[in-house]
């Protein structure tokens, strides 16, 4: 059996992505015939939540000394991006060299180059999972199951040390693993994550006046204005020029299409309605491989 190169793994924020994270790593090992220690701190945690959590949420302990909570094989940073990054000066302080340093944020260009000049050994993940509630009382091991898990460490999967193994890990939490570069990630995502996102929060205020009158297809495509402000306003902040981008092109699209209605050209208007229904039902397939 190869030699275990991860065994105690430290999470920096206990929400629903970390927690299920975590889960789902434990799980894995214990599947592979490994026992991985789970470490964690969140500071919106009262003693009622650390009970829970380490009760029956996974976690073996949970630790506000940062020299013992780095003191780590793998940490995972799943705090909003700019905290994760500001953590990562911490972990220059308190880590043993070695330690494969990692986080779920959803932007990648800003975190890897900070932990590169830190001199640390870094490789960004991003799983694209989710549901509406949130907290680590919502967490599951399934959230991740036949999820896409992106990788951001250049232009291939590694193949050594402890990011192999994390890799391992991922796989057999039931994670499908891609590789972009934290450049590719940002531009791609600013696409087809951040864009919605702000397009369901400026419909939600244009049509402001009559949403008591609305019906379940408006509260379908308006879901994502519920999202949470404080971790946008961190994905905004270190992904603007890609998301500004995707907004003036996005613009550009609505005017045109303002025209061809104004106009009723339904031939042009139909032709675009075909097109979407045709990327709607590849969607539904789920991730590819």
């Amino acid at each position: 059996m190869p030699c275990q190169r991860i065994k105690r793994v430290s999470f920096a924020g206990l929400g629903l992505i970390g927690a299920s994270l975590m889960q789902a790593l434990k799980l894995a090992a214990e599947s592979s015939g490994k026992l991985i220690e789970t470490i964690g701190f969140d500071p919106g945690f009262n003693p009622e939540d650390i009970a829970c959590i380490t009760r029956s949420g996974g976690l073996d302990r949970f630790e506000t000394d940062p020299a013992r909570l780095y003191d780590a094989d793998l940490i995972i940073l799943c705090a909003p991006v700019i905290t994760n990054i500001a953590l990562l000066d911490e972990i220059r302080r308190h880590a043993p060299a070695g330690t494969l340093v990692t986080d779920v944020s959803s932007t990648k260009t800003r975190i890897a180059a900070r932990a590169e000049e830190l001199g640390l050994e870094f490789i960004g993940m991003h799983p694209i999972a989710g549901r509406e509630q949130q907290g680590y009382r919502a967490a599951s091991p399934e959230l991740l199951s036949n999820r896409l898990m992106i990788f951001c460490s250049g232009k291939e999967l590694p193949e050594t040390g402890r990011a192999t193994e994390l890799l391992d890990l991922i796989r057999a939490a039931g994670c499908i693993p891609v590789v972009m570069t934290p450049e590719e990630h940002d531009t791609v995502y600013a696409n087809i994550s951040h864009l919605p996102q702000l397009i369901s929060t400026a419909l939600m205020t244009h049509c402001r006046e009559n949403v008591e009158w609305a019906g379940p297809g408006f509260a379908s495509v308006t879901r994502l204005a519920g999202s949470p402000w404080p971790v946008w306003r961190d994905i905004l902040a270190t992904n603007s020029g890609n998301i500004a981008d995707e907004l003036d092109s996005f613009s550009r699209l609505l005017a045109g299409l303002a025209d061809k209605v104004r106009a009723q050209d339904m031939e042009d208007v139909e032709s675009k309605f075909h097109e979407a229904n045709r990327l709607y039902q590849l969607l539904q397939g789920g991730p590819r491989q």
